[in-house]
């Protein structure tokens, strides 16, 4: 099937050759007919198969088939979770909308008010906005939704999982009772359907993949690693392999800000992107990542909803989420829109749990990757021993001689460890774990001196280190200023389908 068989208008069409697209994916060509014939339509498909061109397409053919009134008003609204989701669909929506008549604005928080009132007063076909700022434009009377023909919620569980299900029955409520209604999303939860019930009139249900499943094209590995070693086989793994442009996922921003910090000291040039960053600072972290002037972008989930990158090759989850559902969307920001992709996650021993969670949600046994050298200690996967009653404190001090904690401040992703440090390798925060006899763990000089650097093999291939460019691995140079990754210093001050498909 071709996008001319699907109805869409000719300038449309133009659109999509132009960007060099000539087959609809299988949720376009489901999607797009049923937004044609008028239906509301909850719509479910894997992360990276072409949602947005789903919706975008039929809206624009029909907002641009009928004469546009002498005064322009909001005709359609599509809300997203995120800032970084709405500057991607109004991308789209200007990429296939360049030859129609038709207006659209972005609307969201970490930018001026001003030039979104300005656009709003002069008239607009379609908005693009997050729930937060779209709210205060309409309790200032700037934004009238009063005609508005198409509701469009993109990442429909996203927005509940960050708590936007109030301000979502806030917009509904000013919204006119005739609209179609387009619901799209990776995945389902049982809340959303229940809320989509509410407003969706015998809504069509489309479901591309099973629920919470990944797509083939992703190559998934996950590799067991301290969590005091995660930055050094990150720099190595990106060094032996030299890769080019990889997408990190930590859980915390203070932790991708220290993971980004690390890869800056160690010469791998990264940016972090963060609710705490600026809007200009994300839209400049994701610009330059695209353009390759940076070689790793670390972000967070929240951030990270909506990255859409050609080619992207490679995924690593720094941390494992602790919502399964959260890997099934990290992943997808490769291997998209047919491309092939690499997804490997790094997992601590105290991170399994969340490792079985996922297992289970994807229903799928992650093959594991093993790079030598870098293999947990067996004194590491052994859980915690129960601590010892505080001794009692007397006046200012404690008596007893203190407390002595064998904690570890994790390197990059702001946990804290609570395996303790293998035998002999208190002052050697710079060498990764790799199991080895008591009594080689007590000559560390020799491993300096004589021995060779590790190399990371692969069990099941996709992620050995290649050849590189000569690089030695990270974990055999102590980086310059910064905290130890694996040790009590601090780290340093914090220094900072179609295109559009999912």
């Amino acid at each position: 099937m071709s996008f001319a068989e699907l109805g869409l208008n000719q300038a449309l069409l133009n659109a999509v050759s132009r960007e060099g697209y000539t087959t609809p994916t299988p949720i376009q060509q489901r999607a797009i007919p049923v937004v044609l014939e008028g239906h509301d339509l909850l719509a479910a498909a894997q992360t990276g198969t072409g949602k947005t061109a789903g919706f975008t397409l039929p809206m624009l053919h029909k907002l641009a088939s009928v004469p546009l009134p002498a005064k322009r008003y909001p005709r359609a609204l599509v809300l997203t979770p995120t800032r970084e989701l709405a500057a991607q669909v109004a991308e789209s929506i200007a990429t296939y909308g360049k030859d129609l008549p038709l207006k659209s604005t972005v609307i969201f928080g970490g930018v001026g008010h001003q030039p979104q009132i300005d656009a709003l007063r002069r008239g607009v076909d379609i908005i693009i906005a997050t729930p937060g700022r779209l709210l205060e434009h309409i309790n200032d009377r700037i934004c009238d939704l009063s005609k508005l023909e198409f509701f469009v919620l993109d990442e429909a569980d996203r927005m509940l999982d960050m708590g936007f299900i109030h301000d979502i029955k806030r917009v509904l409520k000013v919204l006119p009772a005739k609209r179609q209604n387009l619901l799209f999303s990776a995945t389902f939860s049982d809340e959303i359907r229940t809320l989509a019930k509410t407003f969706l009139h015998a809504p069509r249900e489309i479901d591309i993949a099973p629920r919470n499943s990944t797509i083939e094209t992703v190559s998934q590995k996950v590799t067991y690693v301290e969590q005091r070693h995660k930055r050094e086989l990150l720099s190595y793994l990106m060094r032996q392999g030299d890769w080019q442009q990889v997408l990190v996922f930590a859980r915390m921003k203070h932790g991708a800000n220290r993971i980004c910090d690390y890869l800056n000291e160690v010469g791998l040039p990264a940016a972090a992107l963060h609710g705490n960053k600026s809007q200009s600072a994300r839209t400049k972290a994701l610009a330059d990542f695209k353009a390759k002037k940076i070689r790793a972008l670390v972000a967070t989930d929240i951030a990270a909803r909506g990255i859409d990158i050609d080619q992207l090759p490679h995924v690593i989850n720094f941390e494992l989420p602790n919502v399964p559902e959260d890997y099934v969307h990290r992943i997808g920001r490769t291997g998209r829109a047919g491309n092939d992709g690499e997804a490997l996650s790094f997992c601590a021993p105290d991170e399994r749990a969340f490792l079985r969670d996922i297992q289970r949600l994807i229903k799928r046994e992650i093959p594991v990757l093993t790079v030598q050298g870098f293999v947990p200690s067996a004194a590491a996967d052994k859980p915690e021993p129960p601590r010892p009653p505080r001794p009692p404190q007397g006046g200012r001090g404690r008596q007893g001689g203190g407390q002595g904690r064998s904690e570890s401040r994790g390197g990059g992703g702001g946990g804290r460890s609570s395996a303790p440090a293998a035998a002999g390798r208190g002052d050697s925060w710079n060498r990764p774990a790799s199991p080895q006899p008591a009594s080689a763990a007590a000559r560390p000089a020799e491993r300096r001196n004589g021995g060779q650097p590790a190399r990371a093999e692969s069990s099941g291939g996709g992620f050995a280190p290649g050849t590189g460019r000569g690089n030695l691995p990270a974990h055999q140079a102590k980086p310059s200023g910064g905290g130890r990754p694996g040790g009590s210093g601090r780290p340093g001050q914090h220094r900072s389908g179609p295109r559009g498909g999912r």
